[in-house]
């Protein structure tokens, strides 16, 4: 419930929010985060700690909120970001350029690592207003892949200074996001309903397969792939629909599942617990879709702790959702969705969600931990 949240305002408007990866062993929840901001007069990618949760006040508080750690300013608005290791950062700007950022722990300080001039530009990289919009960033430590508004696709390597390839047409529509489907390829998504795998060992400039969405070419935003089950894709749209995507059939999405009211700007499957997912957007929700248990069994009562609870019948929504998200299992019949944040009004512009931890942040100029997402 929402007493599990911690509120920071911060005074800037939160375009992106990241978890710094843990240690292939570590057991303890993570403890650092990541944030860039966006459509503020200067722009700034900060790193903050959770703040200690042991910590309870004499009225029986938890005295968490996140402490700033160290901040540093970034030009053009943040567009994505992702951690390459424990201490780097690859930002994608609406300049075009993708920076690295270095977090020195034992000074706490960040700067900036290495970094390509208008990885994405307009027309040619020569002219001074030439930039275009760097959408999204993925990292697979060497490898960094970049998707930008001008349809081009990069592959960098952290420390080299020069792309190891660049495919300059490969969509003729903006890309707006991009994630890895194994180590060798990696999927895109544009804004004409198009979801393409592209095999980064072929020397081609094509897609080795485009599926798509049919009807209106609803522009999708963002995509996430199933942990487990590579072949089980989701992206999300500007009408604020989920599309599951089964890659080893047809060209179509297996299930269209009515979400949210306006733009989806993220979604994610829990990296560990991947029957559940996440997505957030414009119209201030971020839902979590439990696909976990037969909520058939749970009471159907529809409001407990303050969140607004919708079962909806399978049947429904087609026979969807195996793994959970593609079954026509019965056991399977149902699946749960919680608004987590019921009364937001401002764009929920990022999430993301590691171990029992989730972490968002809104255009109301504030980020928002939840520590304890399965209690």
């Amino acid at each position: 419930a929402m007493e599990d949240v911690c509120a920071k305002f911060v005074s800037q408007k939160i375009s992106k929010t990241r978890w710094r990866p843990l240690p292939a062993a570590a057991l303890q929840p993570p403890d650092l985060f990541a944030t860039g901001s966006w459509d503020n007069e200067d722009n700034r990618i900060s790193i903050w700690s959770v703040g200690d949760l042991g910590n309870v006040s004499l009225n029986g508080e938890y005295q968490g909120e996140p402490q700033l750690l160290c901040d540093i300013r970034h030009n053009g608005d943040v567009m994505d970001m992702q951690f390459l290791d424990q201490e780097r950062i690859v930002v994608a700007s609406s300049t075009g350029t993708v920076t690295v950022f270095r977090h020195h722990q034992n000074n706490q300080t960040l700067s900036a690592n290495q970094r390509w001039e208008k990885a994405h530009y307009h027309v040619d990289q020569d002219t001074s207003c030439g930039g275009a919009a760097c959408t999204g960033v993925i990292c697979n430590n060497p490898e960094i892949v970049t998707v930008g508004e001008d349809g081009r696709i990069n592959l960098f390597r952290a420390d080299q200074k020069d792309a190891v390839r660049t495919i300059d047409n490969a969509d003729s529509s903006t890309l707006h996001a991009v994630t890895f489907l194994r180590t060798t390829e990696i999927l895109t998504v544009n804004s004409i309903g198009q979801l393409k795998i592209w095999d980064l060992r072929q020397q081609r400039n094509e897609p080795s397969q485009i599926f798509s969405l049919t009807g209106d070419r609803v522009p999708l935003h963002c995509v996430d792939r199933h942990p487990n089950q590579q072949h089980v894709v989701a992206t999300g749209g500007q009408d604020g629909m989920l599309s599951v995507w089964d890659i080893r059939q047809g060209t179509m999405p297996v299930s269209l599942l009515n979400a949210h009211e306006a733009e989806m700007w993220e979604v994610h499957f829990h990296p560990s617990n991947p029957d559940h997912l996440f997505t957030c957007s414009e119209d201030g929700s971020l839902w979590h879709w439990d696909t976990s248990t037969d909520v058939a069994e749970k009471p159907s009562f529809l409001h407990q702790g303050g969140r607004s609870t919708t079962y909806f019948s399978h049947n429904t929504i087609n026979q969807s959702v195996v793994s959970a998200w593609l079954s026509n299992d019965p056991t399977k019949d149902r699946m749960e969705i919680t608004n987590l944040i019921p009364n937001q009004t401002l764009s929920v512009n990022s999430l993301d969600i590691l171990g029992p931890c989730l972490v968002y942040g809104t255009d109301a100029e504030a980020i928002y931990v939840n520590r304890q997402l399965f209690a």
